[in-house]
């Protein structure tokens, strides 16, 4: 057990991507200068947020006055705190300005919204029928709140959230570790001149963080792809990471998209939308061996996806998760909670989990997909119960030992090798990940199964198919 500890330990250190250490936390000039990437529309919500508290867990004592006012604002702080599900949303709108921005100072209120929201589908509902002058109250003067609500449109969120972060970022009184885990979230949202927009899906600022970035438009892409995190992630130590690494898998795609099932038809990037999704505490050494978080994860990993779904009940996206090493354990059991559904599921470096096969998990038939490097000490370990490549589960095995038919092409793919290569760019995994996340999973090639023998029902693709090249299909500078 020890051994195999130390195995989980040593391997998941580091990021899916390029390995970067925890940064310094930025100047306040850098903080001032990246704020040009918030959309215009968001000014007056920077601007309203400073009034709004800068951090969701400090309360707002001495702000809003005094007397009759300040316990007034006490009481519907509790009540808000106290209500559930479509109640809670009933009294934040009957709100008025003063009274929201209290609001949004209570720890409580936060927890309750962070933790324990109304459901997306009453969200969705909810905000529908609102009018412009109560969606631009509650987005102006309770951001903190607005950005936590799955089934808010994601324009909105975005705007609020980044107004928390804005907000945050200019406390003069926040911790050195709180601003450098919103500093590492700030230079995740600045993307390349040209790239696709970075959207703040989720912004939590308690403790060490949560955090999600989409890139692309969750509102619009045919098909959407939501990448999970494993052990030893932090928004401080790998969120800049984690959201290249989803740039790397959105570009892929992008580039692929000529040979999905939905295609885009104007032949534009907008078709694909790919979410770094840390939005939940992964694993440190003090709970290695706990599935703790696993069960917290899945649960917020459910309301995300019925988030997405929620904001588009009339055009449903094609969505795709992709969940590496222990997230691959928390995605499994959300997928059998029978909560969440997914179109394909693609798990990297998996060590196991409790569902025993592919039948369980509400993912669509022969769209389970399992990633096995080269020299992975943790895949097929089977650590937290059932090994998803095994022969009996159901799964397709990805082959991404590239074999005997790409040397004459050189170095066009490569295998991915040890436990965080997965999703490198060159590699033929990210290439994998990439087809099945536009639906072409009946292109890429299955690896004989370890026991024995290959799966059913999955459509072996030439070796000519599954090697062409991003660059055959959309040329790139």
């Amino acid at each position: 057990m020890l051994l195999i500890a130390a195995a989980l330990l040593t391997a998941s250190m580091h990021s899916l991507g390029v390995v970067e250490a925890p940064g310094v936390p930025p100047s306040a000039a850098h903080v001032v200068a990246a704020s040009a990437t918030v959309p215009p529309s968001s000014a007056h919500v920077v601007a309203a947020s400073a009034t709004a508290g800068a951090s969701s867990t400090r309360a707002a004592d001495g702000v809003h006055g005094a007397g009759a006012t300040n316990r007034t604002s006490a009481s519907e702080a509790r009540a808000l705190a106290d209500a559930d599900g479509s109640d809670f949303l009933t009294r934040l709108v009957r709100l008025d300005a003063p009274e929201l921005r209290a609001v949004s100072g209570d720890a409580d209120v936060v927890a309750r919204v962070q933790d324990d929201p109304p459901s997306a589908t009453d969200t969705a509902t909810w905000w529908a029928g609102l009018d412009d002058d109560q969606r631009e109250r509650l987005e102006r003067h309770a951001p903190v709140v607005v950005g936590c609500l799955d089934g808010v449109p994601y324009d909105v969120r975005d705007r609020a959230n980044r107004a928390v972060l804005a907000a945050g970022l200019a406390d003069h009184g926040a911790s050195a570790a709180e601003t450098a885990m919103l500093g590492q979230v700030q230079r995740s949202l600045v993307a390349a001149p040209g790239a696709p927009y970075r959207s703040l899906v989720t912004l939590d600022t308690r403790g060490s963080g949560r955090a999600a970035i989409a890139i692309g438009d969750l509102g619009t892409a045919a098909d959407v792809s939501v990448v999970v995190p494993g052990m030893f992630f932090t928004v401080t130590g790998q969120m800049v990471d984690f959201t290249d690494t989803a740039d790397d898998l959105y570009s892929e795609q992008a580039t692929l998209a000529p040979l999905g099932q939905r295609a885009d038809t104007s032949g534009g990037r907008s078709g694909v939308a790919v979410v770094a999704w840390m939005g939940y505490h992964t694993p440190d050494l003090s709970n290695i061996l706990s599935l703790d978080l696993a069960r917290t994860g899945a649960e917020r990993l459910e309301r995300t996806v019925s988030g997405i779904r929620s904001v588009r009940p009339d055009d449903q996206p094609r969505l795709n998760v992709v969940a590496h090493s222990y997230g691959s354990t928390m995605a499994m059991m959300a997928l059998a909670s029978g909560h969440m559904r997914a179109d394909s599921l693609t798990v990297l470096g998996s060590p196991g989990s409790s569902v025993h096969s592919a039948g369980e998990l509400a993912v669509a038939s022969g769209e389970v997909f399992v990633g096995d490097a080269h020299s992975d000490p943790i895949a097929g370990t089977g650590y937290f119960g059932t090994d998803p490549g095994a022969s009996s589960f159901g799964s397709t095995l990805l082959d991404l030992d590239p074999g005997t038919g790409v040397q004459t092409l050189g170095d066009v793919l490569r295998r991915p090798v040890g436990h965080n290569d997965y999703l490198k760019p060159g590699t033929a995994s990210l290439h994998d990940v990439a087809l099945i996340g536009i639906g072409r999973g009946d292109l890429v090639r299955e690896q004989v199964r370890r026991g024995g023998g290959r799966g059913n029902g999955v459509v072996q693709a030439s070796p000519d198919m599954y090697l062409v090249r991003p660059q055959d299909l959309h040329p790139r500078d």
